[in-house]
């Protein structure tokens, strides 16, 4: 019904960014973030890698320490591609939220902080740990453990965004009975964000910085330090299973990086929309792809092209490798709490914004064998949970009758 009509897809995109990204990149295509050396200067180079840890940053300032104890200047660069950080239609009060984490050729740790909270003692603020540990952020801590939920104010871990700053104000009521809780919150400039840490690094492994700053050096470079990532499929099963749209967004770029031009969404969004229609024979010209992540409300696609994509997938060579980076039902992912009785029976692409719920992939029918499904809905004010069990019983019944 309606497969043609036009609609958001939400994180539907990345089927078109992960595939796009298969194909023209390749499984086994890394990422290297690299440490140059010139003169008395050192340059830690972004690779585009999506998976950066902080364990991979010590083990390159190890390596960098041995060679160099006095460093004037440690220069953070991003210019593999643009410094836009933002795509085009994100909503301008996403905020601090980990899922509008800004994109960078240079990132670490998902460009987040991840802030643990415990209740303290009655009537006094919350423990907060925080990681990684750094001296990039700050926060004030104006939250309160309580005893009961009479008038409960929302405990909030909330970034100064608006003045683009890495300042945190910890806020609201937590009950004494709580257990551990996660919150993942951006951080203002990645590239910063990295290099900041990665000057603490190299300090405890006894090199001392002067400055640091954003930018790149010309002249006599030298490598002294290399890390390459997992290779892609990697980092396309956590974009797929977690549905991260850091790596999505990184993928874009990627495929956009030219000899004239660094990374960018026009030009990697191009080379997905050319992929699109040279490949799987979908006409880009009645769709609007903005990202890679879905996160933009400019995205427009409709069920009948998302089916034709995963059909031309699955007589694609890389069929089973594509199917491999979904999550299963019940199993991981943004589908652990769905269709949890089929398992790899059914895998799917979830999709969520405010008013738009999609899920597509492949259900592996006993009775009708292979089935590609794509359900878009959206415009609706509410509660997604009728949706998504509209969903799961429409799925059902590909098994059942």
């Amino acid at each position: 019904m309606n497969s043609h009509k036009l609609l958001l897809p939400a994180s539907n995109n990345k089927l078109y960014t992960c595939a796009a990204a298969l194909e023209r990149l390749g499984a086994d295509h890394v990422f290297t973030t690299t440490v140059l050396k010139t003169g008395n200067n050192l340059i830690l180079k972004g690779g585009g890698d999506p998976d950066l840890t902080i364990d991979q940053l010590d083990s390159l300032a190890k390596i960098s320490a041995k060679i160099i104890k006095n460093v004037d200047t440690l220069f953070v660069d991003e210019s593999l591609m643009d410094t836009l950080h933002y795509g085009e239609g994100w909503m301008w009060d996403e905020g601090s939220w980990w899922y509008a984490a800004p994109i960078s050729a240079l990132s670490v740790n998902d460009n987040c902080i991840d802030f643990y909270v415990d209740p303290g003692q009655l009537g006094k603020p919350a423990k907060v740990d925080y990681y990684p540990r750094t001296s990039y952020f700050r926060f004030v801590n104006n939250s309160v453990t309580v005893n009961d939920t009479v008038d409960f104010k929302k405990f909030k871990i909330e970034r100064d965004w608006a003045g683009r700053t890495n300042h945190f104000t910890i806020s609201g009521e937590i009950l004494d009975t709580a257990t551990t809780d996660t919150f993942y919150r951006n951080i203002y400039d990645p590239a910063l964000f990295a290099g900041t840490i990665f000057r603490e690094l190299l300090e405890t492994h006894g090199t001392m910085i002067n400055n640091i700053r954003n930018g790149n050096r010309s002249g006599d470079l030298n490598t002294i330090a290399l890390h390459q990532s997992d290779s892609l499929i990697y980092s396309a099963s956590n974009l797929m299973n977690e549905s991260d749209n850091l790596t999505a967004e990184l993928f874009v770029k990627a495929m956009g990086i030219s000899k004239e031009n660094p990374g960018n969404w026009k030009d990697g969004i191009d080379t997905v929309k050319s992929f699109l229609f040279e490949k799987v024979g979908i006409d880009t010209s009645v769709i609007r792809i903005a990202d890679g992540s879905g996160v933009s409300r400019y995205n427009l696609s409709s069920p009948d092209q998302l089916a034709n994509l995963l059909i031309w997938i699955f007589k694609n060579e890389f069929k089973d490798v594509f199917i491999s980076t979904l999550p299963g039902g019940g199993l991981d992912g943004t589908m652990e709490e769905r269709l949890e009785s089929f398992g790899t029976m059914i895998r799917a692409k979830t999709g969520h914004l405010a008013g738009v719920s999609c899920l597509s992939g492949y259900a592996f029918s006993p009775r009708y064998g292979p089935l590609v499904f794509s359900m878009m809905m959206n415009g609706f004010v509410g509660s997604v949970k009728p949706y998504q069990q509209l969903q799961d019983r429409i799925c059902s019944t590909l098994f059942h009758d």
